[in-house]
């Protein structure tokens, strides 16, 4: 089944009992039974709820999994993961990720024994020198957020079975209808629901997605023990968002391009106020070609710096905007700018931001499904804003 096919109807039946095409929200904390374990396979909605189970088929299938787990966000399902984990075992993640993820790993983890290593891969081979016989998980974004470093799944897969160790990938900006990692060699699949998958900027969920049983059966015990679960609702909207996932996505892959691209080739690299620019459809971008490999387009997302390396003119231009709206999060169907420094990896020390190449002065664009021709006017009347005193 291919990908469009599967975005409309995978995970999704008619309602049994109706007919309805639609899923339906089944609002209830719990099930009826005929006596103490005679039940029609559902007892407590945190264990299950049959819009979650149609959730978790669908993203499960869009990710060539066969199992899946939705979580009440994707930081929920991240904490699922190092749960797997004991004291003293190690994480080997990459150093140009959510600041989130940061925080979870150094704030939360760390004191209860685990060792996190933040390592550059944009060399897979660069992970070698922290994996020993602890280490049971490496973690990885690709593209990152919000540097759109590229990782070389397979590679990085490769290394990690030869210590032993599982591998997860947030493929959260690439969104399954870009790249699927379990087919690259990866052990765990984790999205920020959030962002492409619900792709309406109304819902927060996480999700897991696998194809190893005795790791499904973990997870399914994690997460009903723990109780990060999503409402029925929420997994509604999601289900919804799904159906146009491949379309939404196309769309923001071409806008993307587009505003790179805007009349010559490279436009935004050689604007006369920006001083570099991060997109892995650039043939500059260090990792293109593993970019061509390992993904079906380049994605919506793109960051970049000023001339003049300042915050101060850098929020200047965010203020100037009138389409990017400035905001947290990403993926939406409306466009959004953020500034890492100060919103989403705050929580990371400035001098670790400053190591991973995270300067103060860098906007991140979420570049949505509008007009490209509208996108490129509001950039160009945002960065008009400034003046950028440039070298004789």
């Amino acid at each position: 089944m291919k990908f469009a096919t599967k975005a409309v109807h995978a995970g999704v039946e008619p309602d049994p009992s109706t007919g309805a095409i639609m899923t339906p929200i089944y609002q209830t904390s719990t099930y009826v039974q005929a006596s103490p374990g005679n039940h029609q396979g559902y007892e407590y909605a945190r264990t299950q709820n049959p819009t979650r189970d149609a959730l978790q088929a669908s993203i499960a299938a869009l990710e060539n999994g066969q199992f899946g787990f939705c979580f009440s966000s994707g930081l929920g399902a991240i904490d699922t993961v190092i749960k797997l984990l004991n004291p003293n075992d190690e994480v080997v993640a990459c150093n140009d990720l959510y600041g989130g993820t940061y925080r979870l790993f150094r704030r939360v983890f760390e004191k209860y024994g685990i060792k996190f290593h933040f390592v550059p891969m944009d060399n897979a081979e660069n992970i070698r020198t922290y994996m020993n016989k602890n280490t049971k998980l490496v973690w990885i974004e690709t593209p990152t957020n919000p540097l759109l470093n590229i990782i070389d799944i397979q590679e990085v897969a490769n290394i990690s079975r030869e210590f032993g160790a599982l591998l997860a990938v947030d493929n959260t900006f690439a969104s399954p209808y870009l790249q699927t990692p379990l087919d690259l060699g990866a052990d765990i699949v984790m999205h920020s629901v959030t962002k492409y998958i619900g792709g309406h900027s109304d819902v927060i969920m996480g999700a897991l997605v696998m194809n190893k049983e005795d790791l499904a059966q973990q997870f399914a015990f994690l997460q009903n023990a723990c109780g990060a679960v999503p409402a029925p609702q929420d997994c509604f909207l999601v289900l919804r968002g799904i159906k146009t996932l491949h379309l939404r996505m196309e769309a923001h892959c071409k806008n993307g391009e587009k505003i790179v691209n805007y009349k010559i080739v490279n436009y935004l690299i050689n604007h006369p106020k920006i001083d570099k620019v991060w997109h892995p459809g650039l043939p500059t971008h260090p990792n293109h070609d593993i970019a061509k490999k390992q993904m079906k387009g380049f994605g919506g997302m793109l960051s970049f710096t000023l001339k003049d390396d300042s915050i101060e003119q850098a929020i200047r231009v965010m203020e100037s905007f009138k389409l990017f709206s400035l905001a947290e999060s990403l993926g939406g169907v409306e466009s959004l700018c953020g500034h890492p420094a100060t919103m989403t990896h705050a929580s990371i020390p400035k001098a670790e931001r400053e190591k991973a190449g995270l300067k103060d002065s860098l906007i991140r664009l979420s570049i949505g499904i509008e007009d490209a021709d509208d996108l490129i006017a509001d950039l160009e009347q945002a960065l008009a804003q400034i003046h950028i005193s440039l070298p004789n």
